[in-house]
């Protein structure tokens, strides 16, 4: 089987069987894709252990970031791994591949007299200016992403019990505590 219909399969799978968010399919076909184009002339089933450690030896070369690097394995694995659900392959040539090592850091976070700042620039005149502040509340008390404060439902506010649901990455959902001031 050629890569362009791998990998067609490939990305039918990723969102049907592992419903994936359309953000992380397009970067695992983009990893697979990158491993096609520089495997052009070799059949995906056909490569090997040796052969994938050539591949990322070149983008380690080409001063690929190691976070950078280990997203990309991770998407190759997860093509493998597809090529023996689907019994494309015997052996998975990824299972002895290691990630890069990866320094972890710390986020960056603003103080409280950074946020206080942040709030009391809000202009309350408006109508606006108060969505915006309970937005700022609820984001900073709650801990949330930008994109599950927007996902918040009314139905999903529970203010009597001091909790709100959240819909996180991957449609996990979460109690998660309200803050007073929130």
């Amino acid at each position: 089987m050629d890569w362009k219909s791998l990998i067609n399969g490939f990305k039918s799978y990723l969102k049907l069987e592992k419903s994936l968010s359309e953000n992380s399919v397009e970067a695992y076909l983009r990893d697979v894709e990158r491993l096609g184009k520089y495997f052009s002339d070799l059949s995906p089933l056909k490569i090997t252990e040796k052969e994938l450690r050539h591949f990322l030896m070149e983008l380690a070369e080409l001063g690929i970031q190691p976070t950078s690097q280990a997203r990309i394995i991770s998407g190759i694995r997860a093509f493998y791994k597809y090529l023996l659900y689907e019994d494309l392959i015997a052996l998975d040539p990824t299972s002895l591949i290691d990630l890069p090592k990866l320094g972890r850091k710390l986020p960056e976070v603003l103080s409280i007299e950074e946020i206080d700042k942040l709030i009391n620039q809000i202009d309350l005149s408006t109508a606006e200016g108060h969505r915006n502040k309970a937005m700022l509340e609820t984001l900073y008390s709650c801990g949330l992403r930008v994109s599950e404060l927007v996902g918040i439902q009314i139905s999903n506010l529970y203010f009597k019990e001091g909790f709100i649901k959240v819909l996180g990455k991957g449609d996990k959902e979460r109690l998660v505590p309200i803050g007073g001031k929130a």
